[in-house]
């Protein structure tokens, strides 16, 4: 199993960022981590692995739980950040679709969002599947499509400001893909050999500052940093007088933003 282009994209986009994902969208990614390990039936003594483990939200969360962790990252930064956070965790560099694990290892595995950053989806949860034992656990989650609002704004200030979108931005190959709707997600699952297969969209309002919601594209973070690292200063000045003004009617009296959004939490069990 070959690295894609998408997946060269995503090294490289996240590489170094660790300290700007925990201080900007991290928080926005924490919110489905306890519906995840419940999804996962992770619990005292439980053997998990999460996939993608960014700063260790997830993993610090099943510690907590007395489970048995170990997590796993392709991004060295991330995995800095999480050894700290979830000091208990067994940590190791893994790329997606490769786990340096045997089969049947874990009772659980679970995986934050991380489908939406892999080229081939279909043989990650594969590879997923197959350290986990008959009859254990797997749990996602991804950002749905159509996105919700918190993600949806983006575009719309963009939009706003005469951004283009170019061509050549990397995106997971047709045949590889998947619809990152309900029956998409549960396809998917269904595909790699998964049995029991539930699919639940949560919702939630993401309470930020401005400037917190504003720093993730700035250091480059997700397809909107992608996009606005490719603008000149004039132009990037511009989409913050638009993201000012788009983001003015989700500010409380405090001047917090409190952005509707959603994602899709998907599990199953391992024939």
């Amino acid at each position: 199993m070959t690295a894609t282009t998408f997946d060269d994209h995503e090294r490289v986009q996240w590489a170094g960022k660790a300290a700007a994902y925990r201080d900007s969208f991290a928080s926005l990614c924490a919110h489905p981590a306890g519906p995840l390990l419940d999804a996962a039936t992770v619990g005292e003594g439980v053997r998990v692995l999460d996939v993608g483990t960014g700063t260790g939200t997830v993993a610090a969360l099943a510690c907590s739980r007395a489970a048995k962790v170990t997590a796993v990252d392709a991004e060295p930064s991330m995995l800095e950040i999480a050894r700290r956070r979830a000091a208990d965790a067994e940590t190791h560099l893994a790329v997606l679709p490769q786990l340096p694990f045997p089969d049947g290892c874990f009772d659980a595995v679970v995986a934050n969002f991380v489908l939406n950053h892999v080229g081939d989806p279909g043989a990650a949860v594969r590879e997923m599947r197959r350290v986990v034992r008959p009859g254990g656990r797997l749990a996602v989650t991804i950002w749905p499509y159509p996105p919700p609002p918190a993600q949806q704004l983006w575009n719309t200030i963009f939009d706003a400001a005469g951004v283009h979108r170019p061509a050549d931005l990397p995106r997971v190959a047709p045949d590889k893909d998947f619809p990152r709707d309900h029956d998409g997600l549960t396809g998917l699952l269904d595909r790699a050999g998964l049995a029991d297969i539930r699919c639940d969209l949560l919702t939630w309002t993401h309470r930020v500052h401005p400037d917190t919601w504003w720093a993730g594209p700035a250091n480059g973070l997700g397809t909107p940093g992608t996009l606005l690292r490719r603008q000149d200063p004039a132009t990037i000045a511009r989409v913050r007088h638009h993201y000012d003004q788009h983001t003015a009617t989700y500010r409380d009296a405090e001047g917090r933003l409190g952005l509707p959004t959603a994602a899709l939490l998907a599990s199953a069990s391992v024939r």
